[in-house]
C-alpha cells in the first residue's frame, strides 16, 4: 500500500489539488491501485488559526510513514511575508533532503507554442534542479536595515557533495530514460568560485558516462538558445536558482505553468510531487484555474510509485485534452477547473 499525504496548499491549489485527488481515487477504487490518500491541515488556515505553519514532528511524520506527498501551491495575501510558504516547501525540501527538483517539458500541441515553425518532439527537456543549496539556504543578512547605507548580502552556497549528487542523478535520470545528451548550465565567466566547482565536478561525473553526450554553457546564452533552438536540449542541470528562473522559462515554450509539473525527489528515499505554478489568489473560486499541471504531476507520482501504465495513459489523455481542447481558456477551452477534471477522469475510465 502506497501511502500518500495529501497537502492541498491555498488559492488555486486547493482546486487544481482536488482534480489531481479525483485521479487518484479513481486508480485506487477502480482499478484498485493499493493508494492510501490522507489529506493533511497546512496551509494559509492552519498558520492564521494557530501561529504555526508546521512542526518539527510533523515534518518527521511525513518523512517516517508516507511513500509520497502531493503538495497544493501555497500563498496567501493574508500571510503578506509568505512565512508559512517558505517553512512549508522549503522546510519539506530541507528536511526530506529532497535534492532533486525534476521538471520535464513537454509540447502536447504545437499551437500552444509562442515559437514560430516548432514541432511537439522538438520541445521535450528535463530540467534537473539542485534542490537545497545555492541562495535558497538563506544565509546571508542585512547591515545598517533602513538606512542610507543598508547592505543586503545573499550567500550562495555550493557544496562539493551537493554539486556532485544532482549531476550524476541528471546522468543517470539521461540513462534510464533513454537520453542523449546532458548540458550544464551555470555562470562560470561572473561566478568564478562556483562555477570553477561546478564545472570540475560535471566534467569529472560525465567521464563516467562515455555512451551520454555532455556540454556547459553559460546561463544567459543557453536561456536565449532555448528559445531559437530548444530541440539542440534534452537535460539540462543547473543550481537552485538558475534552475527556478529556467524552468519557468521553458514552461513558456510549451503552453504556460498550467501544463509544468515536478517533483521533489531524494532518489530511494522520499519524494514531494507539486504543480509548479502558484497559488494565483487573484483567480482563486472562479473556476478558470488550469488542473493539467497537477494532473500531470499526478502521473509523475505514479510512475515513482512503481505504476507507469497509469501514469502513461495520464499523458495520452491529457494530450487528447488539449487537441480537443477540454481546457480551462488559458488554453484554447471553455471548461471549468471541475469540468476539466471531470473529463479527465472519464476519459481515463474509457481506456
Amino acid at each position: 500500500m502506497a501511502r500518500i499525504a495529501v497537502i492541498p496548499g491555498d488559492g488555486i491549489g486547493t482546486e487544481v489539488t482536488r482534480q489531481a485527488v479525483k485521479l487518484l481515487r479513481l486508480f485506487a477504487d477502480e482499478a484498485q491501485l493499493p493508494l492510501e490518500l490522507v489529506e493533511w491541515d497546512l496551509g494559509t488556515e492552519r498558520y492564521l488559526r494557530t501561529g504555526s505553519a508546521i512542526t518539527t514532528e510533523e515534518m518527521e511524520d511525513l518523512r517516517s510513514n508516507y511513500d509520497a506527498i502531493l503538495l497544493g501551491a501555497l500563498g496567501d495575501p493574508r500571510v503578506p511575508d509568505n512565512r508559512h510558504t517558505r517553512e512549508i516547501l522549503l522546510g519539506l525540501r530541507f528536511h526530506l533532503d529532497l535534492y532533486v527538483n525534476l521538471r520535464p517539458v513537454r509540447l502536447f500541441d504545437a499551437a500552444l507554442s509562442p515559437l514560430r515553425d516548432v514541432k511537439p518532439e522538438d520541445v521535450d527537456i528535463v530540467i534537473v534542479r539542485e534542490n537545497t543549496e545555492g541562495v535558497y539556504t538563506g544565509m546571508g543578512g542585512n547591515f545598517k536595515r533602513g538606512t542610507p547605507d543598508e547592505i543586503a548580502v545573499e550567500e550562495d552556497v555550493n557544496t562539493r557533495k551537493g554539486v556532485e549528487r544532482i549531476v550524476r542523478a541528471a546522468f543517470e535520470h539521461a540513462r534510464a530514460t533513454g537520453r542523449h545528451k546532458v548540458t550544464l548550465a551555470d555562470k562560470a565567466n561572473a561566478m568564478p568560485h562556483a562555477g570553477d566547482l561546478w564545472r570540475r565536478v560535471f566534467a569529472e561525473v560525465a567521464a563516467e558516462y562515455p555512451d551520454i553526450e555532455h556540454q556547459a554553457s553559460y546561463i544567459d546564452a543557453l536561456a536565449l538558445d532555448l528559445v531559437l533552438h530548444p530541440a539542440r536540449y534534452d537535460v539540462i542541470v543547473t543550481s537552485n536558482l538558475f534552475g527556478d528562473i529556467l524552468s519557468d522559462l521553458a514552461a513558456a515554450l510549451v503552453g504556460g505553468l498550467g501544463l509544468a509539473p515536478s517533483a521533489n525527489l531524494h532518489p530511494g528515499r522520499h519524494a514531494m510531487f507539486e504543480p509548479v505554478h502558484g497559488s494565483a489568489p487573484d483567480i482563486a473560486g472562479t473556476g478558470r484555474a488550469n488542473p493539467l499541471a497537477a494532473i500531470l504531476t499526478t502521473a509523475l507520482m505514479l510512475d515513482h510509485l512503481g505504476y507507469p501504465r497509469e501514469a502513461a495513459r495520464i499523458d495520452a489523455v491529457v494530450r487528447r485534452a488539449i487537441a480537443e481542447r477540454r481546457t480551462t481558456p488559458d488554453l484554447g477551452g471553455s471548461l471549468t477547473t471541475d469540468q476539466v477534471g471531470d473529463w479527465i477522469c472519464e476519459a481515463i475510465r474509457e481506456t
